[in-house]
């Protein structure tokens, strides 16, 4: 281990920004944990469906607060994209050769899960399953991919959202909710805040790899006005205080994405930026930094596979004949919490093993200015 730890400390470049990475580890974990404590799989006469602690204990709503990440990641996306387009530009590398690249390495771990789920239903049906629980499972499994769209989209968008102040899209979010909420407007309207919503992190991120964002002062301005406008627009706007989506809500701050949830990723955003200076002293230690490499070296296997570690869990747990609390039953009170906690272990086991197999789909050597990645086995050098 000692030996791991010094390897990939002498593969990462000088000038590599290590915070960078220790956001982007954060912004994962945030997801992974996020969806094990508020996705439950109630077993009900023979099928499976969907339920959340946070419809039965609204209380617990702040939890959503600490978990959903995503525009810390859009914000690390933003800047590193935007950073490496510049690199390719300066190489004289053509945007088709560039995004190329960008593409191959976001969208080839998909195709193995793809593959994997689309066996696991057939050969589900075929054994007689129900069909609202295949549904309910590849759902699961499907669903979250969509941030994959968008992140591609605003990948390929680089170029532009490098030019465009994060201030237009937020203004675009801000009149279809407007439209939306206050006008009585049609809601198919609010999905144009898929794009417009995640555009504003991004948007900054690109803004920081141009070194237009002033350090603790931006960081702040973030934080402190970020979260007086979520506070104000939950209070007194009427938008919900889960930035999570709840089964039967009236209102999602997710799906589609609204004023309310971009004001909160705009809080988060300014946190992450304050966070730099420490994470850089802490991530200077070899031992840390591994932990950190090793996490972005697995991202998108981490991501795309820990839904089905929770369901195999789940299903593995249904051996035992009965209804095990945390894992089959309603999350409707505290003590489901508390059970699903010691759950915990059991789903990371389970990541742990679908990482194993599947990993090698993420493995690709390449390089790019600033972002080399390494395997444990095959440290590149400085």
């Amino acid at each position: 281990m000692h030996d791991l730890i010094q390897r990939l400390d002498a593969s990462t470049p000088a000038d590599r920004d290590r915070a960078v990475d220790a956001l982007r580890a954060l912004a994962i974990g945030g997801v992974v944990l996020g969806h094990w404590l508020v996705t439950a799989l109630v077993a009900d006469s023979g099928t499976v469906r969907v339920a959340s602690p946070l419809r039965h204990m609204p209380y617990l709503a702040p939890a959503s607060w600490i978990f959903q990440t995503m525009a810390i990641f859009f914000l690390v996306g933003g800047q590193m994209a935007a950073r490496s387009h510049a690199s390719a530009r300066a190489r004289n590398t053509t945007y088709g050769r560039w995004l190329g690249t960008r593409m191959a390495r976001l969208l080839r771990p998909v195709a193995a899960v793809t593959a994997v789920w689309i066996l696991v239903a057939a050969s589900m049906l075929a054994l007689g399953a129900e069909v609202a629980t295949v549904n309910t499972l590849a759902k699961l499994v499907w669903s979250p991919l969509w941030f994959l769209l968008v992140f591609a989209a605003l990948t390929a968008a680089t170029p532009l959202a490098a030019r465009l102040h994060p201030g237009w899209p937020l203004a675009i979010v801000a009149l279809v909710d407007l439209v939306r909420f206050g006008a009585g407007g049609p809601a198919w309207i609010g999905w144009v805040n898929v794009a417009a919503g995640w555009l504003v992190p991004y948007c900054l991120g690109a803004a920081w790899a141009r070194d237009h964002l002033h350090g603790r002062t931006t960081g702040w301005a973030l934080l402190l006005g970020g979260t007086a406008a979520t506070a104000a627009l939950v209070l007194w706007a009427g938008y919900p205080a889960s930035m999570v989506g709840v089964p039967g809500a009236r209102i999602s701050n997710q799906s589609p994405p609204t004023l309310a949830a971009v004001a909160f990723g705009l809080a988060q955003c300014g946190a992450a930026l304050l966070l730099l200076g420490p994470l850089r002293r802490t991530l200077s230690r070899p031992a840390a930094w591994a932990f950190v490499a090793l996490a972005n070296l697995s991202a998108m296997t981490i991501f795309l596979w820990h839904q089905t570690a929770m369901i195999a869990v789940t299903a593995l747990g249904l051996l035992a004949g009965r209804a095990l609390p945390g894992l089959h039953t309603v999350p409707d009170s505290p003590a489901w919490m508390f059970a699903r906690l010691a759950w915990l272990p059991a789903f990371a086991v389970a990541l742990l093993t679908c990482w194993a197999a599947f990993h090698a789909h993420e493995h690709r050597r390449h390089e790019e200015p600033g972002y080399r990645t390494t395997t444990p086995e095959q440290p590149q050098p400085r």
